[in-house]
């Protein structure tokens, strides 16, 4: 192809008006949770959106709604875009969706100017990537590469129901769910567009990110264990304080966030204790706590270093600590051949790029398993996600759009296997 058409700022800026429209109007911001009723309604429309874009489309065995654009040689491995269109509480308007819309955008150009890519073009608004009320995450991605168990379906909520009960009654059939992996090997490269969610390329006035590695995640749930007294006659000295224990352990894992490498974080996002009154001492806490790095040698080393510190501090007031470890993902890299790719078409268009981690999780770091993958962010304003307050200007997600078009386009012409 000679020459790759422009993206239209204005449709793209419908889609996006448009899927804002379907949200649980008890939150504020933008809620569409999976398994909700605005999520369900949203997903119809998307269907409609890539079909009108020239797709064909159906929905798998995970609930992930992929469509596709043949390519001249269905022999081919094929290329894969897309993102997700669910959402946090109270989240924003632009995180995953700007990847689905644009992708979409993609199709459609490639569609109404006659072009047409070698290889078959797959564009997938993945199932549930957002964590959810049953402590996982990502359904369709990782249904989509064989990481989705049956394990998983046994998740229960805090009301006891199970995750394969609530997908069976939104329309997933579970067996189905766990049974889709596409086969290892099978992508000729994965790109996804996305929102940064940051700030780095907003300071550095930077129009494109080229995504070098995707965040390990590691969570953790402690939990301590005193002695509940009465908090007017149980002298300092004699106290086994739960929460004490629980506060200290806040502080630790505050302490290894602030030493850790460039773009590792670590957060506590809550901390329970019981009998929860003020008059008596705590006799049971709980924290839970993450860590995320793009470096597997600092997380590793920060894991050892809190179960020494947590256990330490604990012993030192007479409180039980165990330590469960919820989560344990590895940092996933992109490939480099792409990361060159998306580099070249931005400076194709005049555009300016840095490199830069992803400290989010994505779907992408699961399509990793089937192929070569890579990541392009556009700025996110002020750095904020996960909130109402989320934006990116029309203009910046059109210059990506365009940057998405131009990789999967050169990609495409790619013969050879990618690094």
């Amino acid at each position: 192809m000679s020459a790759t058409p422009v993206p239209d700022p204005e449709a793209i800026e419908a889609r996006l008006r448009h899927l804002a429209e379907y949200v649980d109007d008890d939150y504020q911001g933008w809620t569409r949770v999976v398994l909700s009723d605005p999520y369900r309604a949203s997903r119809d429309w998307i269907r409609s959106a890539m079909r009108e874009a020239g797709l064909e489309v159906r929905l798998d065995g995970a609930g992930n709604i992929v469509g596709r654009l043949p390519g001249r040689n269905a022999h081919l491995k094929p290329v894969m875009t897309g993102s997700h269109t669910d959402t946090v509480v109270s989240g924003g308007r632009f995180d995953g969706i700007v990847g689905v819309v644009g992708a979409i955008e993609v199709a459609s150009l490639l569609r109404e100017s006659g072009a047409s890519l070698e290889r078959d073009l797959y564009v997938v608004d993945f199932f549930g990537e957002e964590a959810n009320r049953f402590g996982t995450s990502c359904l369709g991605s990782r249904a989509m590469v064989g990481g989705l168990t049956r394990s998983h379906l046994d998740l229960t909520d805090a009301d006891g129901r199970k995750l394969g009960t609530d997908l069976e009654q939104f329309g997933v059939d579970p067996g189905a769910a766990v049974a889709q992996a596409w086969p290892e090997d099978s992508l000729h490269a994965y790109v996804e567009l996305h929102v940064e969610q940051g700030p780095r390329l907003e300071r550095g006035g930077t129009d494109i990110g080229v995504v070098t590695a995707i965040t390990g995640i590691t969570r953790v749930l402690a939990t301590f264990t005193g002695r509940t007294d009465h908090a007017g006659t149980m002298p300092m000295a004699d106290r086994q304080d739960a929460l004490a224990s629980a506060a200290a352990a806040v502080l630790a894992v505050e302490r290894e966030g602030c030493g850790a490498p460039a773009g590792g974080v670590a957060t506590v996002g809550r901390v329970d204790a019981s009998p929860g009154i003020v008059s008596a001492v705590p006799g049971e806490a709980r924290v839970w706590a993450e860590l995320r790095s793009t470096d597997a040698g600092w997380l590793g080393q920060a894991h050892r270093n809190l179960v020494d510190q947590i256990g330490r501090e604990a012993d030192s007031r007479g409180v039980s600590a165990v330590l469960d470890w919820l989560n344990e993902g590895a940092p996933v890299p992109t490939s480099p051949t792409i990361r060159d790719h998306i580099a070249r078409a931005s400076e194709g268009r005049g555009l300016s790029w840095q490199a830069v981690p992803s400290g989010a999780g994505h779907d992408a770091a699961h399509l990793a398993a089937l192929g070569p993958m890579g990541m392009i962010f556009v700025p996110s304003a002020a750095g904020r996600s996960h909130c109402p307050e989320e934006f990116t200007a029309t203009e910046q997600i059109n210059r990506g759009v365009q940057v998405l078009l131009d990789t999967l386009v050169s990609l495409d012409a790619e013969t050879g296997a990618l690094a």
